[in-house]
């Protein structure tokens, strides 16, 4: 118990966690309905509902999925939805019912959609009528039998509901047609479900809350085994880490911008800020920064997340600098690196510290967190939080040396299980002593710090969001005029990187815009490349393989 970042305990965080203090995330979150009924719980584009509001509306869903869709415990469910009322309902409710909530970006193409729903073999899916039209496409090759719609207005007040429904489908025309005969309405499927047949669920640490999915570090996205117990582990972690800063029995306000599906703002925000009975503040579309500043200004926030990118983008607009922050007490950002430049500027607008963490969608996410009372940006990623080892180590598993550099690995109670029926893939990221290889390069200074250097992987990190070349790569090679195709990360000053794409043409009338056409049909927005090159070949090793490295460094 030697360890260099033990002295940052001084400050009052124990080295260890009681892992016994709940059984379940459902014995959190049903804590706060009890303690908190009449604090604001989530609050969305004018509404807002209470803890105790809360507490019925996820009571009824949990009792619409176990006696009106006759689900069982256990039962994947998943959640296609930005962040809007709906989804904390719905959320809660599955895990109540003692199902497993399987988040999916709402942006997913189908063949995207279609893969996790078929991987994680969800029974029933809540989704935002903007999406609907590509779940009717999937749908078939799904074995998804319940469908509930709901539109980002439904849960509004009125007449605000009837508007920003009708903009959304008739101004902006957001909401392409669709055909789902099995479609019911989330809403009316809601507040017609009885609270009182709701049956409690007999839960603990070994059930599965959440399958999340991932690249992993390599390759295919696959769902993390998120287990209660993993949750509920980081939701005390975290909050033991920022118990000097917060409030745990005032209503503090955390600003939500990041996605709730997004395991970031999943755990930091929607779980570990209802555990203290604090308002989250939903912001449905965060780039439309002018609408979101305007939001900001209602607002005597406590708390704030975020990616770096998102951060620059308001300290680019004139009238965020006009903003109240005198109650900012924590901004906290993880997802992507956090730039000195960015860091710095957001102190000086602020006058508060923007202090980095590190964590991955297999470790629930919070592994290390820089100090709260760190005043200047330091370029590390942090010290491990309580009850979590972090280690360096080579290629074959021996742990290195202070300020050797080598792989990143994590032990802790908030490490996953392993990922959903990829035994093999479980076997390559889990070291024989029990690590999670994180597939980030870095080392430990002499003062416990953790420094990120490079990635072991070609994983490119975009906004935030991970991008996997071998899956942009296999869609690019399904177009007939492309021969071969080859994708890296390149630096970009908006998204930290972007996707560029060398391709070897099989047909010469080939262009550029025929393949970024051909690549919005079938990718996600973030993982469609930015940038393309056409060359006559791509370079090799001796065994023919593509060498990515290679083309990054003349990228």
């Amino acid at each position: 118990m030697n360890h260099p970042w033990f002295k940052h305990y001084e400050q009052g965080v124990p080295h260890e966690i009681d892992l016994n203090k709940y059984k379940s995330i459902v014995e959190v979150i049903e804590e706060s309905f009890k303690k908190f009924p009449d604090h604001d719980a989530f609050y969305c584009m004018g509404k807002t509902f209470t803890y105790e509001e809360m507490d019925l509306l996820s009571r009824k869903f949990a009792s619409h999925l176990q006696n009106n869709l006759n689900l069982q415990k256990g039962d994947r469910v998943a959640l296609m939805m930005p962040n809007i009322l709906q989804y904390p309902i719905a959320l809660f409710g599955i895990l109540r019912a003692g199902m497993v909530a399987v988040n999916v970006n709402p942006l997913y193409t189908q063949r995207e959609l279609e893969h996790q729903l078929k991987d994680s073999n969800a029974k029933a899916i809540i989704i935002f009528e903007n999406s609907a039209s590509i779940l009717q496409e999937a749908l078939p090759n799904t074995n998804i039998e319940h469908v509930m719609v709901t539109a980002i207005g439904d849960f509004l007040n009125f007449p605000k509901n009837l508007l920003v429904n009708f903009v959304i489908r008739n101004v902006k025309k957001m909401v392409p047609a669709w055909n789902i005969g099995i479609a019911k309405s989330f809403k009316s499927e809601l507040f017609n479900a009885n609270p009182d047949q709701y049956k409690p669920v007999e839960l603990n640490h070994e059930d599965i809350a959440f399958l999340q999915y991932t690249g992993g570090t390599t390759g295919v996205s696959k769902g993390a085994i998120l287990t209660h117990g993993n949750i509920v582990a980081n939701i005390l972690q975290a909050g033991e880490w920022i118990d000097k800063q917060i409030d745990k029995d005032a209503s503090e306000i955390i600003i939500t911008p990041l996605p709730l599906y997004h395991i970031f703002s999943l755990t930091a925000n929607l779980f570990i800020f209802s555990s203290i009975g604090a308002l989250n503040v939903l912001i449905t579309n965060p780039r439309d920064i002018p609408g979101f500043v305007k939001e900001l200004k209602n607002f005597k926030f406590t708390a704030f997340t975020g990616v770096n990118t998102l951060f620059n983008a308001l300290l680019d607009n004139e009238e965020f600098h006009n903003i109240d922050f005198s109650a900012l007490k924590l901004t906290l950002g993880g997802g992507m690196a956090v730039q000195k430049a960015v860091a710095e500027r957001w102190k000086e607008v602020t006058k508060k510290p923007l202090i980095e963490a590190y964590g991955l969608t297999e470790t629930s996410p919070a592994a290390c967190i820089n100090p709260l009372n760190q005043q200047d940006y330091n370029g590390k990623i942090g010290v491990p939080i309580s009850s979590t080892i972090c280690t360096i180590k080579d290629d074959e598993g021996n742990d290195l040396n202070t300020g050797d550099v080598g792989e990143i690995c994590i032990k802790g109670p908030q490490v996953m299980q392993g990922y959903w029926q990829r035994p093999e893939e479980t076997a390559k990221c889990m070291t024989s002593d029990g690590y999670f290889r994180t597939g980030d390069i870095g080392y430990m200074d002499e003062e416990g710090y953790f420094q990120i250097v490079d990635r072991k992987k070609d994983m490119i990190l975009v906004s935030g969001f991970n991008v996997f070349p071998n899956e942009v790569e296999e869609v690019l090679v399904t177009h007939p005029k492309v021969f071969e195709a080859a994708v890296v990360g390149v630096p970009d000053d908006k998204s930290g990187e972007a996707v560029k794409a060398f391709i070897v043409k099989k047909d010469d009338t080939l262009t550029e815009d025929e393949i970024k056409s051909f690549c919005r049909e079938e990718l996600t927005g973030y993982k469609i490349p930015r940038h393309y090159e056409f060359r006559a070949d791509l370079p090799k090793s001796n065994v023919g393989k593509i060498l990515r490295k290679d083309l990054r460094d003349n990228a």
